[in-house]
């Protein structure tokens, strides 16, 4: 039986991991939980203790991409088949594991849970929606692929791509860079339609301010990415 661990990053998500917990249990496969506590200062630790949830404690705020990593670094270590990255928020639906799974059993490595290939579900605001077709259209400029939700943090993948991101993944809003990096190694990737929530509670990290930092950086970071020669 293939090892499968489940990647949450949270950081201040007390509210809403209880419920996620429930879901991914509820579902009654063998999937590891895993959740990457990012120097929370409400109980998200004390929430996952009380769940029998494994938990990796950061000392310091490492941000999304280094709390991601740290998990796809717990899944080589311990020699997992497959990783799927789940939001701690209650947006992501669990239900939608398995799908992704089997994609990657067909031999894909990497698979992205998208709410716009059959627009069903929260669509999320009008602003990020314009921000994620600008990111669909220069992923495609550079890469020649077509992605409808590259920024969707619900995502799954094998040991090949785990092994690529224990070496390197992305600080800051990673999920559109770490496409043009696959496609760059020749990783096949593919996306399955699923539904996503409202944000359950809390608050989101990504403001209206910090959204142009944010498709400024991650501009830079795409082109960078896509035109840097691996050393290695």
């Amino acid at each position: 039986m293939k090892k499968v661990l489940v990647i949450v990053p949270a950081y201040n998500e007390g509210t809403n991991l209880e419920g996620l917990f429930t879901k991914i249990r509820a579902l009654k496969k063998s999937y590891d939980i895993l959740v990457i506590n990012d120097c929370s200062s409400d109980d998200t630790l004390d929430v996952c203790h009380r769940n029998s949830v494994t938990v990796v404690d950061l000392p310091v705020n490492l941000g999304i991409g280094g709390a991601v990593q740290t998990g796809y670094k717990y899944a080589k270590a311990h020699d997992y088949d497959f990783a799927v990255q789940i939001d701690g928020d209650g947006q992501h639906n669990p239900e939608y594991i398995e799908p992704m799974l089997e994609r990657l059993e067909e031999g894909y490595n990497f698979c992205i849970g998208s709410r716009f290939i059959q627009n069903d579900g929260f669509q999320s605001t009008f602003a990020r929606r314009i921000g994620i077709r600008y990111f669909t259209s220069l992923i495609r400029s550079l890469t020649g692929f077509t992605v409808t939700d590259p920024t969707s943090g619900l995502r799954a993948c094998d040991r090949n791509v785990i092994d690529c991101f224990n070496e390197y993944y992305p600080h800051d809003y990673p999920e559109p860079e770490t496409l043009v990096l696959l496609k760059k190694k020749k990783y096949r990737i593919s996306e399955i339609p699923v539904i996503m929530n409202e944000r359950a509670g809390g608050t989101s990290s990504i403001s209206s301010f910090n959204s142009i930092y944010y498709m400024v950086k991650v501009t830079l970071a795409i082109l960078i990415s896509a035109f840097h020669r691996d050393r290695r």
